[in-house]
């Protein structure tokens, strides 16, 4: 079974920019691993490649579902393997992209036997949701599983809620779950490079991505998606950003204590990722800075040794 490359890490460390570099010599397309860049209308502040960059590399699994779907982990294991399967078949490369940890470990390894949830409990939590307010629910979920309450951001209601449905129904944290061996499916061949960066000059980038963010039109994006009807609580609003930019707009708090939540949101987010894929068996570590503009010299690198041909040459 041949080998996917899999290019992952936190945000902002520059994966997409490599993978199209890659993608371009060996002759790859890519498979977004991103959980929201999966979203229509949800562009800028999910980073989602630009048209232009989704013109010189096909991308697959990007603007597929509408912001009220729930997408999982599970949806993009099966989409994903399809995926690779369809590259492969045109006698291309799939190359995975993305910070997704779970994401990630769904694809190449399969997911663990999470049950399915249980209407009258999730009925029971929502009903807690809307009067005592999401709070309450992340208490009650630091109590019944700590550990996923550390590892699920603090604005996440739909999985805080999925979290605490799996702990009240079987009585065990949804983390012995996912820690348990993957079952069902085959595990995948991979290559995984994980970008890294000193920690000052990540969160540099993080800010200056935020305000970039904001030029191009972030806060018009968040207007016209209200104004179009998209649902504040839809899941696609747990994205980083955006209902901080909800609450601007909603006169609950300025533009710039808006911005300053969404970064500091950014860097605990970017902080679990690194301490994810640290965890994580089989994962190569790169510095970003060291493989950022080299262009052709890219195929001289150790972790692309067996893509692309023997010399190095893209795959037409």
């Amino acid at each position: 079974m041949e080998t996917t490359l899999a290019i992952v890490g936190p945000t902002a460390t520059g994966k997409t920019e490599l993978a199209i570099e890659i993608a371009e010599q060996i002759g790859g397309e890519i498979i977004n691993a991103d959980a929201l860049q999966v979203y229509r209308g949800f562009d800028i502040g999910t980073a989602k490649p630009s048209k232009q960059e989704q013109q010189r590399v096909p991308h697959h699994l990007i603007d597929i579902v509408e912001a009220e779907h729930r997408y999982s982990a599970g949806e993009f294991s099966k989409r994903g393997r399809k995926a690779i399967e369809e590259i492969r078949g045109r006698g291309k490369q799939p190359i995975v992209v993305g910070g997704s940890g779970l994401y990630i470990r769904s694809l190449f390894e399969g997911l663990s036997p999470v049950p399915p949830g249980d209407p009258e409990v999730h009925s029971r939590l929502r009903k807690k949701l809307e009067e005592e307010g999401l709070e309450a629910l992340r208490k009650q979920l630091k109590e019944l599983d700590p550990v996923s309450a550390l590892r699920i951001s603090s604005g996440d209601t739909q999985r805080i809620l999925r979290a605490l449905e799996v702990a009240l129904v079987t009585g065990r944290p949804l983390g012995e779950w996912i820690a348990d061996q993957p079952f069902g499916e085959q595990a995948l061949p991979s290559t995984k490079i994980c970008l890294t960066l000193p920690k000052s000059l990540l969160y540099d980038r993080i800010e200056c991505r935020v305000q970039r963010m904001v030029d191009y039109g972030w806060v018009e994006e968040v207007r016209n998606l209200l104004a179009s009807g998209v649902n504040p609580e839809a899941p696609a609003f747990q994205a980083i950003g955006y209902r901080q930019i909800v609450r601007f707009l909603n006169d609950e708090t300025t533009l710039e204590v808006a911005l300053g939540d969404t970064v500091q949101a950014t860097k605990r987010f970017a902080k679990r990722q690194n301490t994810w894929f640290r965890k994580e068996p089989g994962v190569q570590w790169v510095d970003a800075l060291g493989v950022k503009g080299l262009g052709p010299d890219l195929m001289s690198m150790s972790f692309l040794n067996g893509f692309g041909g023997s010399n190095g040459e893209a795959q037409h």
